[in-house]
């Protein structure tokens, strides 16, 4: 499972959101709880590929959005990641699908439990520590 979805990612052009500059991606602010993100958005291929590989350091409210061309079980794994990572796969609506705690350096799939648009990538034990759950809502704050 985890070869077809590499092969997927190196395959899909996924989409090209403005970037603000040359390797550096867009940022969103996301608002989950009445918490408050800024989100870099990985809405390519490459960027999705990459993730947060080789980062010693994530703020505390700051993410990463996995944009994806199109709703599906996606999953997520940590090669090259050395920050314990929280990820909720979210619907095209912006609902919360399902969360999980990733462990660094590892090649473990974590997946959608159904269908998803989107995963956002926090520190570990961010979700859990702001009472954030399956089913809350994520939503742009313009």
């Amino acid at each position: 499972m985890l070869r077809i979805f590499l092969a997927v990612l190196l395959i899909i052009n996924g989409l090209n959101l403005s970037h603000a500059g040359e390797g550096k991606l867009s940022t969103v602010k996301l608002s989950i709880l009445d918490h408050i993100i800024v989100a870099e958005v990985a809405d390519t291929a490459s960027a999705r590929m990459t993730g947060l590989m080789h980062r010693t350091h994530l703020p505390e409210n700051n993410g990463m959005l996995f944009v994806f061309p199109e709703s599906g079980i996606h999953c997520m794994w940590m090669k090259d990641t050395a920050l314990p990572l929280s990820v909720a796969f979210v619907d095209e609506t912006g609902k919360i699908i399902n969360l999980a705690e990733m462990t660094p350096e590892t090649l473990t799939p974590h997946c959608a439990a159904k269908s998803a648009r989107y995963a956002l990538e926090m520190n570990g034990g961010w979700f859990e520590k702001r009472g954030i759950e399956m089913g809350d809502q994520i939503v742009e704050i313009p």
